[in-house]
């Protein structure tokens, strides 16, 4: 990426260019910011390994403050990644999560919010993981830079080529249900990254909290596109 233009001044100039990402608008009153902090008890009281009991509690969540769709998770330092091996390192365990979050039902459609080809895309088929994940390559004022889809559902990846064109405004995917999504509650993971570091169908989604000030940077608020009033 050219280091004399910031991504998030660019994606902050075209925000009136996007299209949704998902067939839902997170702007009405059905809407609720999620907390998966420490600070949630009822998570803290839930078996996170048991997906039904963890579904459960996110439906909760809702239902207490008469949502049908939660939001939220940009910077958040989360104790969930605890249930999954897949999220510890040596020194110090991965909490801080880079993109947001949308918890809604599995099959919901899900959409480029601007012109775009396909990078690459997977099954990142792991305990936690992303499950069938899409990363999108996009170019705005001549800056490279991408989007990522995960938890979405298996039958998102079949029939997609590296470089497949999509228009602004298309659907390329649906939300997963569990386990196929990589045992998570139904939801979009949406992340945007000014670069991918070399990586094919896999980006870090969780950071350790030393690591802050460099994936700051590197994956500006996906807010930004989504511009969700629930949202910072």
């Amino acid at each position: 990426m050219d280091k004399s233009k910031n991504l998030s001044e660019i994606l902050s100039r075209h925000r009136h260019a996007f299209t949704r990402v998902l067939d839902a608008d997170l702007n009405t009153d059905a809407v609720a910011t999620l907390d998966f902090t420490a600070q949630n008890t009822l998570l803290k009281k839930t078996d996170l390994q048991d997906t039904d009991a963890f579904n459960d509690a996110v439906q909760q969540m809702l239902q207490e403050q008469n949502a049908t769709v939660g939001v939220g998770g940009y910077l958040e330092d989360r104790f969930i990644y605890r249930r999954s091996k897949h999220f510890d390192v040596q020194a110090e365990s991965r909490n801080l999560h880079l993109g947001i979050d949308i918890w809604i039902n599995a099959g919901t459609a899900v959409y480029t919010p601007l012109d775009a080809i396909v990078h690459s895309f997977q099954d990142n088929d792991n305990f936690g993981d992303y499950g069938p994940t899409i990363i999108l390559e996009h170019e705005l004022e001549g800056v490279k830079f991408y989007t990522l889809y995960g938890h979405l559902s298996r039958t998102s990846l079949e029939g997609l080529q590296v470089g497949k064109p999509f228009a602004a405004g298309e659907k390329i995917a649906e939300v997963g249900p569990y386990p196929e999504n990589g045992n998570w509650p139904p939801h979009l993971h949406f992340q945007v990254m000014q670069s991918m570091e070399g990586k094919q169908g896999d980006f870090p989604g969780v950071a350790t909290s030393s690591e802050k000030a460099k994936y700051e940077e590197l994956c500006p608020n996906p807010n930004l596109i989504l511009q969700s009033r629930h949202l910072p």
